[in-house]
Parts: C-alpha cells; structure tokens; sequence
C-alpha cells in the first residue's frame, strides 16, 4: 500500500487525484473514483449552483468517501458555488484560473483542504505562504490550458520550493507515470485524460475514440498568442485555428474563434469542428473501461515496481 501525506491529508486510500475536465468531470465520475479509492473531483467550471447541487448529490449516491470539487475563480457563478460548497460540506477543493487567497480565511474556518493547480514555483511558493495546504504542479504535457513546463522539470522543482505536499499532474496514466512522480519528490499523481475514457465519464463515444486512436504526436498546443494556450488533438479545427494564429489573426478573435468548441466535441461528438482536449499521455489511453479498474490498475502497477524494482538491469561500478 503506498501511503503519503496526501492519503493522510484527505484520508483516502491511493494518493490519485481525479482530474476535473469541465462538463465531463460530473458526480457519478467523481463518486465512481473515490469509491476505487482515489479523490474524485466534480469540475464545477462556470455551471451555476444548481448544477453543482445535482452533481453532489450524484455522488454522495455513488460514495460515501471524501470527494471534491474544482473551482474555477474566474467563474460567473464563484461566490454561490463557494457558498454551496461550504453548506455541502465538501472537504477538499482543487482551484484554478486565479488565485484563492481572498477566500482562504473561509476554507480554513470551515476545515476545507485548498489545492490550487499551479505552473511555476513562484506561483506555488505564493499560494502556499497564503495557507494552500497541497499544489497541483501541472506540467505542459496535460491537456486543456497549459503552461511552459514540462511535468520532469516542474514537479522536483517545486517540490524543493515548497513545505507543503506537491500532487503531480500532466503526461501520467498508468503505475509508471505514478512510480515517476514519487520519484521527483511528489506525494501523489493526478491523472485527466486516462479518465476521459472511463465508462463512468459522460465524454461522447466519438470524442473518447478519438482519444484512444490518439498517437505519440497527435496533440497541439494552440493560442499561444493569446496568453491561454490549449493542448487538444490534432483535426480540422485544430489546423484551421493554427492556421490562423500563424497568419497573425488578434488575440481577441482568436479567443473568439475557439468559443465553444470543447463542449461541441466533448458533449456532441463533433471531433472535427470541435476542440478535442487531451494531454500527450492519450497516446498511452488505449480503451473505455469502469473507473474503478483505471484505479486499481494503476495503483497494482505502481505498487509491483516499487516492490519487484524497476524491471531494469542495472551496473554499477
């Protein structure tokens, strides 16, 4: 059993994070993972209170282990999910797109672990003096919104940077990536994308079959001119976006141009016209199955190479 200061932390059995897709994090993927024994997460994006009510609810049907719920700070919607969190007594948050300094107090007061998600040490160093009790350190590989980093770089870095338990994120699906990350000094992994193909997830079949047939160098990173690059597959709207920014199109119509595509893909199944999001590592995601056998699976493999050793002939003089 690997035990670390995140399975303490957040009393849970493996120290896997879920991670929290927007639209298809729901509550029956969050309650599916937690009662495998990670921390399921229900990404509240920019959806309204009652939206994430529902979600709750979900997966307390689902579970009756610690979940979470991802905040999004620049979200319309932020004070009453805070608020709806609070009352729901959900004991973790994860948080993202700013920074959650100003309802820390609230958190504490209310014994709530903050997790932020960050991309630089400076970042980590910040929100950890602000009373962060985890950081996610997400390195460019994941999918979504990126930052410059790789995950190799990143996580050891912060992890010197910081007191406070550092969660590996971006280019890990399986017991290696897991075995990798403690390496580097990290306390726990979060995985996005192998979970995309869990059967609990709501992703379209056609989105998470393009997932699977996904290659090692089938993903871009677009937007880079507009300060908010986003990693997805490879296809016509990918080219057409790319094709754009080269051409020097405004930072503005750029953002405007990729408005809604990622619930046309993800939640309607157009995996031409829409924003596939998935990290580097769905080359490595190869079938849907329930999350409870992702967990275990990589949790079995993480464990047989920390006690057989790494499968490695090693000499040394």
């Amino acid at each position: 059993m690997i035990r670390t200061r995140i399975t303490e932390m957040l009393k849970i059995q493996y120290p896997l994070l879920q991670g929290a897709m927007a639209w298809i994090a729901t509550g029956r993927l969050a309650g599916a993972v937690s009662e495998a024994g990670g921390l399921g997460i229900i990404g509240a994006g920019t959806a309204g209170p009652e939206w994430l009510k529902k979600e709750i609810d979900e997966a307390r049907q689902v579970t009756s282990k610690p979940f979470g719920v991802n905040l999004v700070l620049v979200s319309p919607h932020i004070e009453e999910i805070i608020e709806m969190v609070i009352r729901e007594n959900i004991p973790v948050v994860t948080t993202g797109a700013g920074n959650p300094g100003k309802y820390m107090p609230r958190f504490k007061e209310q014994g709530i672990k903050v997790i932020p998600v960050v991309a630089s040490v400076a970042l980590a160093r910040r929100l950890a003096r602000q009373g962060a009790d985890a950081v996610i350190a997400e390195g460019m590989e994941s999918g979504g919104h990126v930052g410059e980093m790789t995950t190799m770089c990143l996580v050891p870095m912060i992890v010197d940077a910081v007191d406070i338990p550092v969660i590996a994120a971006g280019g890990i699906a399986d017991g290696r990536g897991m075995v990798a990350a403690l390496a580097l000094g990290a306390d726990g992994i979060q995985m996005g994308t192998r979970f995309v193909c869990a059967e609990e997830c709501p992703a379209h079949p056609a989105y998470k079959e393009k997932v699977i047939k996904a290659r090692d160098r089938d993903t871009e990173v677009c937007g880079t001119t507009t300060l908010h690059p986003v990693r997805a597959i490879r296809n016509r709207f990918v080219r057409h976006f790319l094709d754009q920014e080269r051409a020097g199109m405004g930072a503005a119509e750029l953002e405007q141009l990729g408005s809604g595509r990622y619930p046309e893909a993800a939640l309607r199944g157009d995996i031409e016209n829409g924003s596939i999001l998935a990290g580097q590592v769905a080359g490595l995601v190869n079938r849907v199955e329930p999350a409870h056998k992702i967990v275990t699976g990589v949790m079995q493999e993480a464990e047989s190479l920390l006690r057989n050793g790494l499968g490695v002939d090693l000499c040394l003089d």
